[in-house]
């Protein structure tokens, strides 16, 4: 069964990282408006800094694939989420690299 991982914006700007097996459906959750879901409130995060907004999703194969990848994104940091929604791949690589500087006596 296919899954997708999706990235969503808050009110209050920050991203909330989750995967399913219907994007749409999940959606409606999180804006509280699945009707025939019976806790149709989605996350406790989105619940309180609605509304939130799509800005990013990947299909995948199998749900168990867009389960991994929604942790691998949550890992990252918001800079690197960024550049992952306004499709600047080749940043990505360079966001992911620690810069440790040197150590001061």
């Amino acid at each position: 069964m296919k899954g997708y991982m999706y990235i969503l914006e808050c009110a209050d700007g920050s991203f909330y990282t989750g995967s399913t097996k219907n994007l749409e459906k999940r959606l409606l959750e999180h804006q509280g408006l699945a009707e025939d879901h019976e806790d149709s409130r989605g996350s406790y995060y989105t619940r309180v800094r609605r509304p939130v907004k799509l800005v990013y999703y990947e299909e995948h194969a199998r749900i168990d694939e867009a389960f991994h990848r929604e942790k691998q994104v949550q890992r990252w940091s918001r800079q690197k989420k960024k550049a992952l929604i306004e499709g600047r791949n080749l940043d990505l690589p360079l966001l992911a690299k620690k810069n440790f500087g040197t150590v001061k006596k």
